[in-house]
């Protein structure tokens, strides 16, 4: 299998036509010919074919996934899913944070108009710095937190659950905040704390002076 992950170029993609045919020779550009093995399979992971001539396209089978179709849900499911993997500890540390994920993001928020969720208000609320879908905020989100949770990883222990309120708290806000300018940055911490309230989930917030968010807090675990 041979994987290219990446923008479709599209000097480099026509040079690849006769490797996509049914003889599946690769002719470079010294004119030397290379037979690919009939087991030989090639996959493009692109965002678009804006660059892709109809040549290209004709001799690939194109599979379209929305970002809707997925969402950030099964991402986090194959996550949790894989912690129980690294020590016996870990399920105890999914059942504790799996409620959280449902009640922060999946619920609805408060007083959020028509959004079905805090990456629908998000889409509706903030502006990014650049484009992002939902599947890398939440990518970078659980990236976060299973770095600030590897010390427990290491010693295989579980903290208590507060610490996991204050911990994932932190790592959601980084991990949507990181792309945002320090105006929206204010505006998410705002709907943010909103839904920790709605909770009673206060203890999974700073002791922030007036003006101040999350961004300019280092949590002690």
């Amino acid at each position: 299998w041979i994987v290219c992950d990446g923008p479709v170029d599209a000097i480099w993609i026509e040079n690849l036509n006769t490797v996509l045919d049914d003889n599946k020779i690769l002719t470079l550009a010294n004119n030397d010919r290379i037979p690919m093995t009939d087991n030989c399979k090639i996959v493009f992971e692109v965002q678009d074919l804006r660059n892709a001539s109809p040549a290209t396209v004709s001799r690939a089978g194109i599979i379209y996934v929305s970002a809707s179709d997925l969402g950030w849900q099964p991402i986090t499911e194959a996550w949790m899913l894989r912690r129980p993997e690294i020590n016996a500890q870990r399920s105890a540390e999914v059942d504790i944070l799996k409620p959280l994920f449902d009640k922060w993001l999946k619920a609805k928020p408060p007083n959020s108009g028509a959004a079905e969720d805090f990456f629908d208000w998000c889409m509706r609320n903030i502006k990014l710095v650049m484009p992002c879908n939902d599947s890398i905020l939440i990518t970078q989100t659980l990236n976060l937190l299973a770095a600030s949770l590897k010390p427990y990883v290491d010693e295989n222990s579980i903290p208590a659950e507060d610490t996991y309120r204050r911990m994932l708290c932190w790592c959601i806000m980084w991990g949507f905040g990181g792309l945002l300018e320090p105006e929206g940055r204010k505006i998410i911490w705002s709907k943010f704390v909103e839904i920790l309230e709605e909770n009673k989930h206060k203890d999974a917030i700073p002791p922030c002076a007036e003006g101040q968010t999350i961004f300019e807090w280092v949590p002690d675990w």
